[in-house]
């Protein structure tokens, strides 16, 4: 095990504890949690690259740490009224249609090799960034409503976009030949 993987792993399990928070209504510590496993999040990275400690377990937990941690969030902000219940909806729905597909490939024998996409990414930035916001303006008992509101309707917008590209990108890969060889006697 990897110091970069021990480091994906306590931030998953940072996970409950910041959704334990959230519902108690501690915001303050919330919200420094999740800063927490934000900077663990650069720093597993930063460590992978500077030592060369990648690893196949590592690109697989890391983007599934930062996944678990982001729905989580938005699920418990959205119960709490703290975003508007469409987004977590889409965010959530984005995630389980993206899933569904690859193992639908799977099913198939038409794996995929998952490659995010820049508006993917974008999408990933806009949600963490609106995460932290909300949490920052309930934990410093700011008043920020026009850039909460503007980072809601860009994260929906990019959640969106995202959505949509990868179920164009699911279907040109659905309609090509299959391209495991066959094996003949």
């Amino acid at each position: 095990m990897t110091i970069p993987n021990i480091i994906t792993l306590m931030r998953a399990v940072l996970v409950p504890v910041i959704v334990w928070a959230l519902l108690a209504g501690a915001w303050f510590p919330a919200f420094l949690l999740f800063l927490l496993a934000g900077l663990s999040d650069a720093v597993d990275g930063a460590i992978a690259r500077t030592f060369d400690q990648h690893s196949e377990l590592g690109t697989i937990l890391d983007p599934l740490a930062d996944k678990v941690m982001l729905v989580s969030v938005f699920v418990v902000l959205g119960y709490l009224g703290q975003i508007p219940i469409w987004l977590t909806i889409l965010v959530v729905s984005r995630d389980v249609l993206i899933v569904v597909g690859i193992v639908l490939c799977f099913m198939i024998e038409k794996p995929v090799t998952i490659r995010p996409l820049w508006v993917s990414k974008a999408n990933t930035v806009a949600q963490i960034v609106l995460a932290g916001l909300v949490l920052g303006v309930r934990a410093l008992d700011l008043s920020l409503p026009e850039v909460t509101l503007g980072m809601v309707w860009l994260t929906g917008a990019l959640t969106a976009a995202s959505a949509l590209a990868y179920v164009m990108q699911g279907a040109r890969h659905l309609a090509t030949e299959n391209t495991v060889p066959s094996r003949k006697a």
